[in-house]
């Protein structure tokens, strides 16, 4: 894939950030009492992985002024060696505007984790194409690749714009367009239509898609794959037969990748991934993976593609890197991906987890 040259930033995403909260030693939120709180939103957590291999990056978001949980957010993104640009909202009191809260446990064995999401008030909601000056980011610093996720994008009406809007001026710069689906039916609730039709146009001018069965079938209308019960060739070809009918509705994107997850048990999936590049297919079939926290891997697996594309790997490796970051992800307290080098994730990859001296 041909990337834009001389770049500020190797990869840019629009996003709220929050914080979540997580009881300790995997047990449920209703009889916890102690929280471990981290700063976290689906694009930040994409990012990282390209942060902490050593490339550039930035988010476009909005805090939330004088803010303790601000602070708190601005310094683990600095920590993560994230680039922020962001526009600064007042409170107005006490019943304003906060951050959104995130609240999930992690599960164990048979008892699946749960999540439940805080979000009156999130300060986020209100991101616009005027709070930024888009030509100046695309036009002068430049970027090589936006990343938009379908959770901010029908976050509001604002928002829906807003993505709308880095779609429109990306295209207009050269910057290839990543756009991960990421369907949330509490979003898209009433709201049907006018989702539907600014996830169309973003899709429309994407250059990479990523999404699960449900992502393609309630956000684009593209038909999903037959259940293929436990048998995962069948499983596979009902994904490539999705993968087809997009290509016909969304013929300007280059790259369709899409994850598989069984869960065994909170702790144990098969982990897989299919991915189409032009006409070549690229699939792994799926694994056994271990998982203290199974929040973040789908972020973990597109971080990790986006990537390997920035870094000009061969194609076939994109999803090996993928695949194995979001592996990575899933063994982390955070829900994102702290890769120490590529060394690491491509031991992952090989399944080699002998001990580094």
């Amino acid at each position: 894939m041909e990337l834009k040259k001389n770049c500020a930033f190797s990869l840019l995403a629009p996003t709220s950030m929050g914080i979540r909260l997580t009881p300790v030693d995997n047990q449920p939120v209703h009889c916890s009492t102690n929280f471990f709180m981290q700063a976290t939103s689906a694009e930040s957590n994409v990012v990282s992985i390209s942060s902490y291999l050593g490339l550039p990056v930035k988010i476009l978001t909005a805090f939330v002024k004088g803010s303790p949980i601000a602070r708190f957010i601005k310094d683990n993104l600095a920590s993560r060696h994230i680039v922020v640009e962001a526009k600064e909202v007042p409170q107005g009191g006490p019943w304003g505007y906060r951050h959104q809260i995130n609240i999930g446990d992690t599960g164990y064995g048979a008892r699946g984790p749960k999540v439940w999401n805080d979000r009156a008030g999130e300060v986020g909601r209100t991101l616009k194409a005027e709070d930024f000056n888009l030509d100046r980011i695309f036009g002068k610093e430049g970027v090589q690749i936006i990343h938009l996720s379908g959770l901010i994008g029908a976050l509001s009406p604002e928002t829906g714009n807003f993505c709308l809007h880095l779609a429109r001026t990306a295209k207009k710069y050269g910057t290839r367009i990543s756009f991960d689906l990421n369907y949330r039916a509490s979003f898209w609730k009433n709201r049907e239509k006018e989702l539907h039709k600014i996830f169309s146009e973003i899709a429309g001018v994407a250059d990479i898609l990523v999404g699960n069965e449900e992502d393609f079938q309630l956000c684009l209308d593209i038909q999903g794959p037959e259940p293929g019960g436990k048998d995962i060739k069948a499983q596979i070809d009902g994904f490539k037969g999705m993968i087809e009918r997009a290509k016909k509705s969304f013929p300007n994107v280059e790259v369709f990748a899409t994850t598989l997850r069984e869960v065994i048990s909170a702790n144990q999936h098969l982990w897989g991934a299919i991915m189409s590049v032009g006409a070549q297919w690229y699939v792994v079939e799926p694994r056994e993976i271990f998982v203290l926290d199974r929040i973040g891997g789908g972020d973990g697996f597109v971080g990790g593609v986006l990537y390997a594309i920035l870094k000009n790997m061969p194609a076939e490796k994109w999803i090996q890197f993928g695949w194995a970051c979001g592996a990575l992800a899933v063994t982390m307290l955070t829900d994102y991906c702290q890769p120490a080098d590529e060394e690491e994730i491509w031991n992952i990859w090989e399944g080699n987890a002998r001990v580094k001296r």
